[in-house]
């Protein structure tokens, strides 16, 4: 059995990886830790996992000197720029952490401090973080030390955009357009006013126009895939929704292709992924089909060299959560979908 630890247990992407975790046949969790007042039963937080994770949460310090006899693997579902001061600890401790913040995904430090707000302190580590899409870096997470797991609006652009983009197709200096609408979970368990209910309800709203900390980090891994400088245009929506995102992306191709060859292609390049869905022509995602589920469903539609391709997401698993259990089985060596399907 391996031993997971999870840092911020208390949070929205905390509940759902505990939840995932707490029915993994091949995992024991020994230790939950937060930024609590007082140690507290998880039940008492999440009354959902009663009779189902009996362990209390323990308040956090600065050291975690008393769970690393018992981690093998932690997770930290902190939030952003706090991870980068506690990953060092347990990788100097020999133990194997897969950060769900953004703290390791931005390998340009210059970058994450302009989108952040906060000077990286652990530069060492952002040098050996593997990003941890599955997709695109198997192998890599497989022998990783410290995984960076993607943001949950990257995940649904990167995977609707990259077999295009690999293969060559954009129009040379044209940008892609993202236009992408999620769940209230994405914005975190912290009350903050703009997401009251009378705020969020019956409306949508775009957010974070040119300045969202997610666009650069897609930007990064689809010009890597490119092997060339790929331009990114990325605007944010809050739905009124709990869960769920659905990405629209709009590419300049630069030769004509039909819809049907175009599906042949996303077919071809996703062939064995278990958790990306390739519609039929003519069909396209919706939110309630992936929402408490791990796939990434993506639809396309070609017209002259225009496409438009679509892809739908549940921000708190694939988006979070159920990716960062998908990188824990390609770490230790188990199936794919353990715990997931």
């Amino acid at each position: 059995m391996i031993k997971v630890v999870v840092v911020g247990a208390t949070g929205y992407a905390g509940e759902e990886l505990l939840k995932i975790l707490a029915g993994h046949p091949e995992v024991r969790i020994t230790n939950l830790i937060a930024k609590i007042d007082k140690p507290a039963k998880i039940s008492a937080f999440f009354p959902a996992l009663t009779d189902r994770l009996d362990m209390t949460v323990q308040v956090a310090d600065n050291s975690f000197e008393s769970v690393m006899a018992e981690c093998d693997i932690a997770f930290l579902a902190v939030p952003h720029v706090i991870a980068k001061n506690i990953a060092p600890i347990f990788i100097k401790a020999g133990k194997k952490v897969i950060d769900l913040s953004a703290d390791y995904r931005l390998k340009d430090a210059a970058v994450y401090k302009e989108y952040y707000k906060s000077e990286h302190t652990d530069l060492k580590g952002l040098e050996q973080a593997v990003y941890g899409l599955p997709e695109l870096y198997k192998t890599e997470i497989k022998n990783a030390q410290l995984i960076a797991n993607p943001g949950c609006y990257p995940t649904s652009v990167i995977l609707g955009a990259v077999p295009l983009v690999k293969k060559g197709l954009l129009a040379s200096g044209s940008k892609i357009i993202a236009d992408s609408k999620t769940g209230v979970t994405g914005a975190g368990r912290n009350p903050q006013s703009g997401l009251h209910f009378p705020e969020v309800n019956e409306n949508t709203k775009a957010y974070k126009i040119f300045e969202h900390q997610h666009q650069p980090e897609m930007a990064q891994e689809l010009s890597l895939a490119a092997g060339s400088d790929i331009k990114l245009i990325f605007t944010p929506h809050l739905l009124p929704i709990n869960r769920g995102i659905l990405s629209t992306l709009y590419l300049d191709l630069n030769k004509g292709i039909s819809t049907a060859d175009v599906l042949e292609l996303y077919q071809d390049f996703y062939t064995g992924e278990p958790f990306v869905r390739i519609k039929a022509e003519g069909e396209y995602p919706q939110i309630k089909d992936v929402v408490n589920t791990n796939f990434c469903d993506i639809g396309l539609q070609i017209k002259g060299k225009t496409a438009i391709v679509i892809s739908a997401i549940d921000n708190l698993t694939k988006g979070a959560s159920g990716q960062a259990v998908q990188n824990l089985n390609l770490l230790c060596g188990f199936e794919e979908t353990l715990g997931l399907l």
